[in-house]
């Protein structure tokens, strides 16, 4: 195993180095091996459907790249698919990692972040911002001051991320305390749980921040059924259909959201086949493509809400 991800880590760098050139189809053919985790919440589901989207988008204007995509449930099953992919022989990988623990060295990496760098192009959502902004807008909206419960996701480099901002930016104001910070794994059933351990326990909770929308509508139901009247907001993340739809119509709760497009994984895809084929971005006097790439979260609220929905994504 080692020395086939060594042999097909220095194939990747290699073909990375390549000049400019190339803009037809190329006649070389090329392999890429595509690994996920399974869709087993909205937003993983989008990210499967954008993966398959541009993997379909590849096939009609470059007939000699050829993908092999596997989904996994586990990183146990994951290590397994990158193994096959080996054997199959493809050029390049692109892996978004169960965990954030390295598999193996790859083209592209995304969304998950890895423990130490072994990737040639690291592809990702702006974490930080994506917490940071969500955070201040709370925090402006409260007056800077009040209690928060924090919803986290699966333990991972991007959840903690998401969290150590979040806290970050609430202790710059000395009036806003945050109540408490519990995993909610992306998923929303976990995050009705959560949320009703936060109701039993705290009897005034100012807002709610689950940077996740699945996680948003577990806490948003569990706060229904509830009949508390106490939460003034409740803010999710990654921009799902129906919860700009909430704020396009004025839902009192839900006012605002930040984008977190599960299309990165499209662009993954696109950034394998376009490293593989020697190209670089156009205007880029550099020879190779950028190490890191880190996509701009924007904030959406009623003002601007109608161009961020799109009613016929699958997220």
């Amino acid at each position: 195993m080692k020395k086939l991800v060594t042999a097909v880590f220095i194939a990747v760098l290699a073909a990375f180095g390549g000049s400019a050139s190339g803009q037809g189809t190329a006649t070389k053919k090329i392999k890429v091996g595509v690994t996920m985790p399974t869709a087993d919440h909205g937003w993983m589901g989008g990210a499967n459907w954008w993966a398959k989207k541009a993997m379909d988008d590849w096939k009609k204007k470059d007939p000699n790249v050829d993908f092999v995509f596997k989904t996994s449930g586990d990183v146990t099953k994951q290590v397994a698919d990158v193994e096959d992919m080996l054997v199959q022989g493809v050029n390049g990988l692109v892996v978004f990692p169960f965990e954030s623990a390295p598999l193996t060295p790859v083209v592209v990496v995304l969304d998950r972040g890895v423990t130490k760098p072994v990737y040639d192009v690291y592809l990702s959502n702006d974490d930080e911002s994506y917490a940071r902004q969500a955070m201040e807008w709370i925090a402006k909206e409260l007056g800077y001051k009040g209690n928060l419960v924090l919803i986290e996701g699966v333990p991972s480099v991007i959840s903690d991320l998401r969290t150590k901002t979040a806290k970050a930016v609430a202790a710059k104001y000395p009036n806003m305390k945050v109540l408490d910070s519990q995993p909610g794994n992306w998923n929303k059933e976990k995050a009705v749980a959560v949320m009703e351990n936060y109701l039993a326990k705290y009897k005034n909770i100012d807002a709610v921040y689950t940077a996740d929308d699945d996680m948003l509508e577990g806490a948003l139901q569990a706060y229904k059924e509830s009949g508390r009247k106490d939460i003034k907001i409740m803010f999710g993340g990654a921009a799902k259909k129906e919860e700009v739809k909430r704020i396009i119509d004025g839902d009192p709760l839900v006012r605002a959201d930040a984008t977190y497009p599960p299309d990165v994984v499209a662009s993954a895809v696109s950034l394998a086949v376009v490293g593989l084929r020697g190209r670089v971005f156009e205007g880029f006097y550099q020879k190779k493509l950028p190490l890191r790439i880190i996509l701009a979260s924007e904030l959406i609220t009623r003002e601007n809400a109608k161009s961020y929905y799109v009613p016929e994504a699958v997220f």
